[in-house]
């Protein structure tokens, strides 16, 4: 974290980093992904002194919400949808594609 950061600043970089981990990131790329995170937050909000046109004009990185992570937004997975029908035990659910199921659930 650079000189002169925040608590709160240094908290959101743990958290970052330490959930990047849990999903299976290197620590390498978990302390990118964190510190990145954290310099476009704080170019945000005006705390750092050069902030790049991205950082200030584009979403905050909260609102993102991992919109450009994975595969896009295809919903659920199949695995989830499953392991739902289970719980409000559908029957045929072990002969369902993905599609089934998620109309199965009202999805």
């Amino acid at each position: 974290m650079p000189r002169g950061s925040s608590p709160k600043r240094e908290r959101q970089y743990e958290h970052i980093k330490e959930s990047a981990e849990k999903r299976g990131a290197s620590t390498g790329r978990a302390k990118e992904m964190a510190a990145r995170t954290v310099n476009k937050e704080r170019a945000r909000s005006g705390e750092s002194k050069t902030a790049g046109r991205t950082s200030t004009q584009d979403m905050s990185s909260s609102q993102r919400g991992g919109q450009r992570s994975g595969k896009g937004s295809q919903g659920p997975t199949y695995d989830q949808l499953y392991q739902e029908a289970k719980k409000r035990n559908i029957h045929g659910r072990s002969d369902m594609n993905k599609q089934q199921l998620q109309r199965a659930l009202g999805k």
